[in-house]
């Protein structure tokens, strides 16, 4: 057995762990270490800073993931403004080995770890994911993740992407009146715009303009905390509204992946556990046109495991080495 850190870059978090890994999976992980990524300058400065809160002598070995795709010399997050070097990790953090994915890689090997105990059933058949096939990850958070997983023979192949980014399509007039107002504000218009934890503010402020009604909240997290306590009837509408947005994008990237199973992931996924059931999500998701039986037989979960970016980049370092 090895003992590695785990870390999950996000945009507004960066969460660590010490994991266990042997012969491929995830003995164990260890209690998690969240820092906001505003409070230190750097990765190296966060990293150095958890060690400082465990009070201990970090392994030297790490399986780590960051919200953006791992591609070229520097690594711009999505929604951070840290900076990451790949070839001078190693050297920053002080390890002999190490595995970078993207965020929701991670998620994609967590996927594979987990059991059904974690494994929320949401819509479609109450079935397990099946053992061949792709499942599509779906996840909204400060943005939108997006991976799938290419299951055959008892064999994984986590494949990354930057699905969240597709652009947003309207399928009623209320999404019309979304997409014209953020056009005047972005050239293009995509579905993290909408389906992200940010996301609801636009929401909100085109639902209060349809009521001709002023949009008075322009924080996101409050606007969450009002929704989904049912204090405020236009926040609430625009939670609607994303569950309807979450069903539809989830849908179409299960279409365009060739899923026979869809996971939903993240923070604001997780936030909606209860709600997502009772919403609009099932109806879109499966609004295909002729496709709309194939995706009815379709198991939708989501991944209520309570770290699964730290679960991931530990099973993702436990499959390289």
């Amino acid at each position: 057995m090895k003992e590695i850190v785990a870390v999950d870059i996000g945009g507004t978090h960066a969460r660590f762990a010490i994991a266990t890994v042997e012969a491929g999976r995830v003995v164990s992980l260890g209690d998690a270490v969240t820092l906001k990524c505003a409070e230190h300058a750097s990765m190296q400065l966060a990293w150095e800073a958890f060690g400082r809160e465990i009070g201990r002598v970090l392994p030297r070995a790490a399986g780590i993931a960051v919200a953006c795709p791992i591609q070229g010399d520097i690594l711009k997050l999505t929604n951070n403004p840290w900076i990451i070097r790949p070839a001078q990790l190693a050297e920053q953090l002080g390890v002999d080995e190490h595995v970078l994915v993207n965020d929701f890689g991670a998620v994609g090997y967590a996927v594979t770890q987990v059991d059904a105990t974690h494994l929320r059933h949401l819509c479609g058949p109450d079935t397990d994911l099946s053992a061949n096939g792709v499942t599509t990850i779906v996840g909204p958070g400060t943005g939108l993740g997006s991976a799938y997983v290419v299951r055959r023979d008892g064999r994984s192949l986590v494949c990354e992407t930057e699905g969240g980014h597709v652009d947003f399509a309207p399928l009623d007039s209320v999404d019309d009146r979304i997409l014209q107002r953020l056009r005047q504000r972005y050239r293009r218009v995509s579905a993290e715009r909408i389906v992200s934890g940010p996301g609801l503010v636009n929401l909100y402020e085109t639902i209060a303009e349809l009521e001709g009604q002023p949009a008075l909240i322009h924080d996101d997290k409050e606007l969450w905390t009002l929704a989904l306590e049912g204090r405020d009837p236009m926040a609430s509408a625009a939670v609607e509204r994303f569950c309807l947005a979450l069903g539809a994008v989830a849908g179409d990237l299960a279409l365009a992946q060739g899923a026979n199973g869809v996971v939903i992931a993240g923070g604001v996924g997780l936030r909606l556990a209860d709600h997502l059931p009772r919403s609009g999500f099932a109806e879109r998701f499966v609004a295909k046109g002729r496709f709309e039986s194939m995706m009815a037989r379709m198991p939708v979960k989501l991944i209520t495991h309570p770290q699964p970016g730290l679960l991931g980049a530990a099973a993702a370092f436990a499959e390289r080495f």
